[in-house]
């Protein structure tokens, strides 16, 4: 048997009987401040099958690696509980699964700026240090990245023995020059757009670069102990494995925007699809063709109380030509940005259960908002450090062509 924890609490417990099944612990349902695993599994409603249980895990682990990291620890890459008691100490939310969270602080400190720079080169070959004593942690996603802690004077460190990161720390990526800077910019532009975003600026270690994005959820008690806040990926939230993040998924049945947005009505808040289509505009604006299920979350709070969770993983993928520049999600069956007409997000909103009407305004409100807005994001970007690859002058032309486009069909 396996055991989830919140901190030192047991929250549930997997067991295998043919099938992997959760149980929530009595003492946990019991408590005022309890809150679900997931918005699908609600307390006090009996043993969750492996049909809802295994696809909510398997968001837990990273998408790539796996081999590698089931030949370090043992495991096999298939056995996804296996691999989550090992990894699972610090993952995105509030749970660790396997062991409980060691009371206090425990880092291993980063001494300088050559050690980052070697752990940073090393991370494809030892995804998430894998291996090293008291670290455990996993974060979902293709992209390398490390969980960090990050003290008040700017160190950086590693979480051991449950500790919780309060960063994530992205590097450059070789094959996509200026991802730092693209990055940063597109989380910069959401903010200052109205757009509730993650907060990130841009560190150097020798010849990398790198994106230290402050977890959104963790806060900082009254105490001043680091405490997890719980959330969940619209992978997770509609059922669906990793694989299935994008509508056209070669695993069949992907993750819809009707299934998104059915999602977000049924389980959290009719409210809360407002912002998702703001979030959903966003992204076709800013040109980011990988803003999938899973680059949407939802934060859970005591008694199964949610909200739609800050923007994160914004890029524009229209200055890569490598890049494929399909929507991840079809807006009414468009799969091409450009091609998106005013029927298309009447459409959308049919769906969503929204206003046409409405729709089609936030539409145009949000290209000449986001248009007018990259000119005072750019400068202070490229202030924070510099832009060597002059990345944020292409995005920004980017950025205000698609919209620019997007205006003229809405008004077509």
């Amino acid at each position: 048997m396996t055991t989830i924890f919140y901190e030192t609490f047991p929250v549930a417990h997997l067991a295998f009987a043919g099938e992997w099944r959760l149980n929530y612990d009595h003492s946990w349902e019991t408590r005022r401040s309890a809150f679900p695993v997931s918005l699908t599994m609600p307390l006090r409603s009996g043993p969750v099958g492996a049909d809802r249980l295994l696809p909510w895990l398997a968001n837990l682990l990273p998408e790539t690696h796996l081999a590698e990291i089931g030949q370090r620890l043992k495991v096999s890459p298939q056995d996804i509980v296996g691999l989550l008691g090992h990894i699972g100490r610090d993952t995105a939310g509030a749970l660790s699964i396997g062991e409980p969270r060691k009371p206090g602080i425990h880092l291993q400190p980063v001494p300088d700026a050559v050690a980052l720079e070697r752990i940073l080169n090393e991370l494809p070959a030892k995804p998430f240090l894998v291996g090293e004593r008291g670290v455990s942690m996993s974060l979902a996603g293709v992209q390398e990245k490390l969980p960090v802690f990050v003290d008040e004077g700017g160190g950086i460190s590693i979480p051991v023995d449950g500790t919780p990161s309060t960063h994530i720390l992205k590097p450059d990526t070789r094959h996509l020059a200026g991802s730092v800077e693209n990055e940063a910019f597109c989380l910069a532009l959401a903010s200052a757009c109205g757009l509730e975003a993650a907060d990130a600026t841009i560190g150097v270690s020798g010849k990398r670069r790198y994106l230290l994005v402050k977890r959104y959820d963790r806060f900082t008690d009254v105490q001043g102990e680091i405490r997890r806040l719980h959330q969940e990926d619209l992978c997770q939230l509609t059922g669906h494995f990793p694989s299935q993040k994008y509508e056209r998924s070669i695993a069949g049945g992907g993750v819809t925007l009707k299934m998104m947005f059915d999602a977000i009505s049924d389980l959290v808040s009719p409210a809360e699809r407002s912002k998702l289509l703001d979030a959903v505009i966003f992204n076709v604006l800013i040109c980011n063709s990988d803003s999938h299920a899973k680059n949407y979350s939802i934060l859970i709070g005591a008694s199964g109380s949610a909200k739609l969770a800050p923007l994160y993983d914004l890029m524009c993928a229209a200055v890569y030509h490598q890049v494929d520049q399909s929507l991840p999600q079809g807006v009414a069956g468009r799969f091409t940005a450009s091609d998106l007409q005013p029927a298309d997000w009447q459409a959308l909103a049919d769906e969503a259960g929204l206003s046409g009407a409405s729709t089609l305004r936030r539409v145009d409100e949000l290209a000449e908002l986001v248009s007018a807005t990259c000119e005072d994001v750019a400068p202070q970007i490229a202030a924070i450090a510099a832009d060597p690859t002059r990345v944020i002058e292409k995005v920004t032309h980017s950025i205000q062509k698609r919209c620019r486009r997007i205006q003229a069909q809405a008004k077509a």
